[in-house]
């Protein structure tokens, strides 16, 4: 397996640090560089997930291309030429960064993470298990867990700095960004939406739910920003194996999630820092998984 990347650390203004992105100021725009780092239950592990930082950018980039007609996007350039010609002192660690970063417009994002949910499932279905709504919304009686949602819903939530981000009603998303931008965003995102699931089910893949985030530029157009459909910002199921009732099996880090529910429910971690150690095969299984969506979603040869 190629020598996973935990920390990029390079020699410019580091703006943001997330979880897996260090955005970097670079002439007037940023540079969004995907480590692969990988989070579970809001928790940082120790170890990286090999090909998982190129997966996420390549995987948005393959659906920036085929969505820029619905709205427009942050992207500059990922050509590795294009950027360094912009910064000619990032030629030095080129094998750091390229493959895995966007240089992209700087905007100003909206406090909300605009969801959308085409099945039920998730933390979708445990409030609709224990009352019937979705962020307080009622929904039809006799749905089952990941039955199909048709016409699937536009489901912001709040976006939070730690833990988990909240569900939110659409009246509150109005109040929060204005109704005339709520509109537009749920319009786009359902737009986006419909187009992402037929695109991944001609690869047998089905697109769950997934969110979008959006900002305003300098010309005061909104655009989408941040990375797109991928397997950290979505949630994807094969189609061979879909069967409404239950939990279905996530195209991502799933192979985490289960090791790490086994310790919890072993009492030996209580879901807090530190993180335990992944065993080799665990962290190889999710590597795989991740290139196979890549595979799977574009229909081209992995990558390696």
């Amino acid at each position: 397996m190629t020598e996973p990347l935990r920390n990029v650390e390079l020699d410019l203004p580091l703006v943001k640090e997330g979880k897996v992105r260090e955005v970097y100021a670079l002439g007037g725009d940023l540079l969004l560089v995907a480590t692969d780092r990988l989070s579970a239950f809001d928790v940082v592990l120790d170890e990286p997930i090999p090909h998982k930082g190129r997966v996420l950018t390549q995987l948005s980039l393959w659906w920036f291309a085929r969505t820029s007609d619905i709205v427009a996007n942050h992207l500059v350039t990922a050509n590795a030429d294009e950027i360094i010609e912009r910064h000619p002192p990032l030629a030095g660690s080129r094998d750091r960064w390229e493959g895995r970063s966007m240089l992209c417009r700087e905007t100003e994002p909206f406090p909300i993470e605009c969801v959308v949910r085409g099945y039920i499932t998730g933390s979708a279905w445990k409030e609709y298990r224990e009352s019937g709504t979705l962020a307080g919304e009622p929904l039809p009686a006799g749905l089952v867990e990941a039955q199909r949602l048709d016409p699937p819903i536009f489901s912001p939530a709040t976006k939070a700095s730690e833990g988990h981000d909240e569900n939110i009603t659409f009246e509150r998303a109005c109040v929060t960004v204005g109704m005339a931008v709520a509109n537009t965003l749920r319009e786009m995102s359902l737009n986006l939406y419909r187009r992402a699931h037929d695109i991944a089910a001609e690869g047998g893949v089905i697109l769950a739910d997934t969110k979008f985030e959006f900002g305003v530029g300098k010309e005061g157009e909104i655009l989408l920003i941040d990375e797109i459909l991928t397997p950290d910002s979505s949630r994807f199921w094969l189609v061979d194996q879909y069967e409404p009732g239950h939990s279905q099996q996530s195209f991502d880090k799933q192979p985490v999630r289960d090791y790490l529910d086994l310790l919890v429910a072993k009492g030996e971690w209580n879901r807090m820092p530190p993180p335990p150690t992944l065993p080799p095969e665990v962290v190889e299984n999710t590597s795989k998984r991740y290139l196979r969506a890549y595979e799977l979603i574009t229909g081209e040869a992995p990558l390696e």
